[in-house]
């Protein structure tokens, strides 16, 4: 994929990392329909083409985002034809109980597939948030590989606070990154989280003082990640996706199965002789794949 600006985001790519960031700061990075098909199609290129190798989430202006735009709720072309709330033509849906409820399911269905883009992508993405990452927002860094943020960053799980359940990833992935205990308090109240609660308790990996210094740090690990054999990590990626899914026995046999199909010979020993000369190891790119297979 070469650079381009879409409509909530911007590409760009550097030196095999992507760089995808939210550009709507007038409206806190609020995700309005077009954000749901966007950010996976964007995901899936960036992965499919194989050159890139890291990917790191940001967003312009004061805060990183404010989650589910207002009009996603009311508006009945949202998401492909679909408004969450299951609004829309009231002479089509007036008496189909059973319609309107599958249409709401199958839209919650497309919704939570735009972050699992993230999981399924072929290299780690990693978050940099800055100010306030509010409801939808949580949703999406739940499903990155890796979350940083600055020193005024803070989460809230909205939704309770207006009445609903998350329903797009938090509550499936946020327990398996930090204590029931505390995910359970966040659900429940809707208080705000700060970034130092957040790294204390494992979700964030570290903090930063300022936007910039964030963005520089979280690139610099990008950098690092992007330096090393891209099999690899993504079958590290893969492995450690699978494990927290499965039992460790199962773990333990995926694995087995993954090194006998893609353990490579030549990135180790390129790996070697890069140590041994003392310079930096060159790792082919993964192949592309076809958009349309």
């Amino acid at each position: 994929m070469t650079n381009k600006t879409h409509e909530c985001f911007r590409v760009e790519v550097i030196d095999k990392v992507g760089m995808v960031t939210m550009i709507r700061p007038e409206r806190s990075n609020s995700m309005i329909p077009s954000f749901w098909t966007e950010l996976p199609t964007i995901v899936d290129e960036l992965s499919n083409g194989g050159n890139v190798r890291a990917v790191v989430l940001a967003a312009e202006g004061r805060n990183f985002c404010s989650g589910m735009d207002l009009e996603v709720f009311g508006n009945s072309e949202a998401i492909g034809g679909e408004a969450i709330g299951g609004a829309g033509d009231g002479a089509k849906t007036k008496g189909y109980r059973s319609r309107r409820n599958e249409r709401f399911r199958s839209t919650a269905l497309k919704l939570q597939d735009t972050f699992t883009a993230l999981e399924r992508a072929r290299m780690p993405v990693l978050s940099a948030i800055q100010g306030a990452c509010v409801g939808g927002g949580i949703d999406m860094v739940s499903a990155t590989d890796m979350r940083y943020t600055t020193e005024n960053a803070w989460f809230s799980i909205h939704e309770i606070n207006i009445g609903m359940t998350a329903d797009v990833g938090t509550l499936q992935r946020m327990p398996k990154l930090v204590p029931e205990g505390i995910v359970r308090e966040l659900a429940y109240t809707g208080r705000r989280w700060s970034a130092q609660e957040a790294k204390a308790a494992g979700f964030v990996n570290e903090v930063y003082p300022d936007h910039e210094t964030l963005l520089d740090a979280v690139m610099n690990v990008a950098g690092e990640i992007a330096s090393k054999s891209p099999m690899a990590v993504w079958g590290t990626k893969q492995t450690m996706h699978y494990t927290r899914d499965h039992s460790v026995a199962d773990g333990l046999e995926f694995i087995a199965n993954w090194n006998a199909a893609m353990f490579d010979t030549d990135d180790m020993a390129e790996a070697f002789t890069a140590s041994i000369e003392k310079r930096g190891a060159k790792f082919p790119d993964l192949w592309p794949l076809s958009d349309g297979l």
